[in-house]
């Protein structure tokens, strides 16, 4: 009876330790936060006709369904700074901005990264790139102006 108590008393200790440990790991973890921002500059402006649909991988949201003037489809990765364009998926609608595939394009992404520690110092990292010269193939339109044709998309 002795031994058995004995364990008993080592299988509530080794409980309590690892509570313990891992509620100090969950003290110390921090939250992590990252924030993007995409530009585009210069470029052509145009006005298209398409569909919102949503990013297949990621977060975003692309212009597909649109039609140059030989009739050839394309598609359209949007920047936007405005959140709408969650509220269109789905719509067909006219856009007016300027898109990177025409005219001497530049493409500016920052990227910050914010992560809180509970206990120590918050860290912040920031990045900036930027794409420019032949874009053909990195077709990204810089949304500024939408106007809702209709509500579904052929």
């Amino acid at each position: 009876m002795l031994e058995e108590d004995l364990i008993m008393k080592l299988i509530g200790i080794t409980v309590s330790a690892a509570a313990l440990c891992l509620a100090s790991l969950g003290a110390n973890a921090g939250q992590t936060e990252i924030k993007s921002k995409i530009k585009v500059k210069g470029g052509e402006e145009v006005k298209v006709t398409g569909c919102v649909a949503p990013v297949a991988s990621g977060t975003g949201f692309m212009l597909t369904n649109v039609a140059d003037k030989n009739g050839a489809m394309h598609s359209y990765m949007l920047v936007s700074d405005d959140d709408d364009l969650s509220k269109h998926v789905g719509h067909r609608v006219q856009l007016t901005g300027k898109v990177t595939d025409r005219g001497n394009a530049k493409v500016e992404m920052e990227t910050k990264t914010k992560t809180k520690v509970d206990h120590g110092d918050d860290k912040e990292t920031h990045s900036k790139s930027t794409v420019e010269g032949d874009m053909t193939g990195l077709a990204y339109l810089g949304v500024q102006s939408l106007k809702m044709i209709a509500a579904v998309c052929p």
